[in-house]
């Protein structure tokens, strides 16, 4: 009975330890003039995931919210940044006017 307790205790160590890589990651499109989603919502810790999809350039740049990061421009790749503070991000591409993202992390 003791050896038991001894190994539920370690497994619940185990999964304690488990949980940080459980953390969740949302990808976003990053297409020829637009991010696919557009509106994101997620929780605090999620990394958000852009994948380069299509011919242009395009970057990520947050213009307001509580966290400032910004990508470098590039055609193809990816960029990820783990979103640690709640609040409203709104993201655009610098080089094309008109291509915005808001995400929400609560």
């Amino acid at each position: 009975m003791k050896r038991l307790a001894v190994l539920a205790a370690a497994a619940v160590a185990c999964a304690a330890l488990a949980v940080p890589a459980l953390a969740a990651t949302k990808t976003v499109t990053v297409g020829d003039d637009f991010f696919r989603a557009k509106n994101l919502k997620v929780k605090k810790g999620t990394t958000v995931r852009w994948v380069w999809k299509g011919k242009s350039p395009h970057n990520v740049s947050v213009t307001k919210g509580p966290q400032k990061f910004r990508s470098q421009v590039q055609v193809s790749g990816t960029f990820s940044k783990r979103l640690t503070k709640a609040g409203r991000y709104q993201i655009v591409c610098t080089i094309h006017p008109g291509m915005e993202q808001t995400i929400t992390v609560r």
